[in-house]
């Protein structure tokens, strides 16, 4: 798993960092990335992926609703966010190896949280993601464009490729913490329910 603390701490530019990787590496770290959340989801139950945790740092920026601004996120709610996030970055990033000349847009779909009710909806979830990335890391030409870039209006950093598809790689690191609270939170109410019925 890449170890994103130099870019957390300033030490290196998102750019700087994922230049060292090849494009072979993508698929190895998508493959690592998923098969670490699937890890963490893999003793859960149906009633986990519903469990609303404790969460009172919850604030999301990107709330449509104001009333879901200080939402507590369900583990459904988690996976088809960071899915999602990943993604867009991969799809992205294939149209910078392409050559394709872009503006800052959005390429994103995110499932409907509330839609996912179940432990095998989010393990369903995950592997559709892991193929859907694996496929966009394809679609590079075999002389990628990678001195094809744009500049991120919030640093001034350029974006080719690789940076993009690595965006989406952090994006899911910055979630694994709170998967885990999640299902630690739910495994100790299941517990707490288990001794109270019996």
């Amino acid at each position: 798993m890449l170890d994103f603390t130099p870019v957390h701490n300033r030490q290196m530019s998102m750019g700087e960092f994922a230049n060292r990787l090849q494009q072979s590496d993508l698929f190895l770290l998508t493959n690592e990335m998923v098969d670490a959340m699937q890890a963490m989801i893999v003793d859960c139950s149906d009633g986990d992926v519903l469990f609303v945790p404790d969460d009172p740092d919850a604030y999301d920026d990107y709330a449509e609703d104001e009333e879901d601004l200080n939402l507590a996120w369900t583990l459904g709610h988690v996976i088809v966010h960071t899915t999602a996030s990943a993604e867009e970055a991969a799809f992205l990033a294939a149209e910078l190896a392409r050559g394709v000349s872009m503006r800052v847009r959005r390429s994103r779909f995110e499932v409907p949280w509330e839609s996912v009710t179940t432990i095998e909806q989010c393990r369903r979830r995950l592997e559709e993601s892991r193929r859907m990335r694996l496929a966009s890391l394809e679609l590079w030409p075999d002389e990628a464009h990678l001195n094809n870039y744009y500049i991120y209006r919030r640093t001034g950093e350029k974006i080719d490729a690789k940076t993009r598809f690595v965006f989406g790689l952090m994006h899911d690191d910055s979630h694994l913490e709170q998967i885990q609270e999640i299902v630690r939170q739910a495994e100790a109410a299941r517990s707490v329910a288990a001794v109270s019925s019996g």
